[in-house]
């Protein structure tokens, strides 16, 4: 028994879809589910269904980060993520978001909104030394897509693998860098990766930009720096998420702020559908699912 909001999802003939009623799985149909997608987007309401699905086996999650299935996955479930499926989308918004700080976005909208003229030399990307924490298919695509802009791009990961350099050697690389694009995974090891000593190593004139998860940045260390400013910074997350009214990172200057929408745009719909219709089709047929980070090995 399959839960998917995307009704027009090809499923298998050997395969029954369940009725998607107001976005969620309604409550007499948990017990019957075996292969759940929860609705992108929706935060924690998406994973409190899971504890009453007494016969699920598949969660395929429609995110890359799954760092809040984890923490509830059931016994004997197996966790698939989306990796591939909000590349081009979160690459494209990095960039976007590091062109933006550094070249002055947040004052010409202030002083847009103002209808003020105001003319100002800002740095740009081009010809700068870009960091990208970490390697994998996003930061992958964000380093191949930096090239076009004859920059410097210096790769992070744990193996160091790959022409990249080990995290190691991070904060002795940190103040020689123009921009860092963070995209790494929330864990235990990497809360507050962007902490204060971190962030004030940073070059002056630096650039931060985060699309990972918020808490991956202190954001009270972040906001002095900005209030200060040492930096400018692109975020597509915060820590509080959803960033709440009256919040002092709201008035920080030199900061642009999207509501996480990295991975949301309109390249994210055909690429998540075609990744559910192959999951669906190996798990009709008793083949191993791909993208599986935890559980059996179907």
């Amino acid at each position: 028994m399959i839960w998917c909001e995307f009704s027009d999802v090809r499923i298998p003939h050997t395969l029954t879809r369940l009725p998607v009623q107001g976005g969620f799985p309604a409550a007499d149909i948990l017990d019957q589910i075996t292969f759940y997608v929860p609705p992108y987007m929706s935060g924690p309401r998406a994973l409190e269904p899971i504890s009453k699905m007494s016969a699920l086996q598949v969660i395929q999650s429609p995110n890359a980060g799954v760092d809040d299935v984890l923490s509830i996955l059931p016994n004997g479930v197996t966790l698939c993520n989306a990796q591939g499926v909000h590349d081009a989308s979160t690459a494209e918004l990095a960039i976007a978001l590091a062109i933006s700080a550094r070249r002055g976005f947040a004052d010409f909208m202030k002083n847009q909104s103002q209808e003020v003229w105001k003319h100002e030399r800002y740095s740009a990307l081009t010809d700068s030394r870009v960091g990208v924490v970490s390697m994998g298919s996003i930061g992958s695509l964000i380093a191949r897509q930096l090239e076009v802009f004859n920059v410097e791009v210096i790769g992070f990961s744990r193996s160091g693998r790959n022409s990249t350099h080990p995290i190691e050697d991070f904060d002795s690389i940190l103040p020689t860098l123009d921009v860092l694009i963070l995209i790494l995974p929330l864990t235990a090891q990497t809360h507050h990766f962007m902490n204060r000593q971190r962030i004030q190593a940073m070059k002056n004139g630096a650039t931060l930009v985060n699309v990972a998860r918020g808490a991956i940045v202190d954001t009270d260390a972040l906001v002095e720096a900005l209030i200060d400013g040492r930096i400018t910074a692109g975020l597509d997350v915060t820590d509080p998420e959803p960033l709440p009214p009256r919040h002092r990172l709201w008035k920080a200057p030199h900061v642009i702020i999207t509501p996480h929408v990295g991975g949301d745009s309109t390249a994210f719909n055909p690429r998540v559908r075609a990744l559910i219709e192959k999951q669906l089709v190996r798990f009709a047929n008793g083949e191993p699912l791909a993208n599986i980070v935890a559980g059996p090995n179907r």
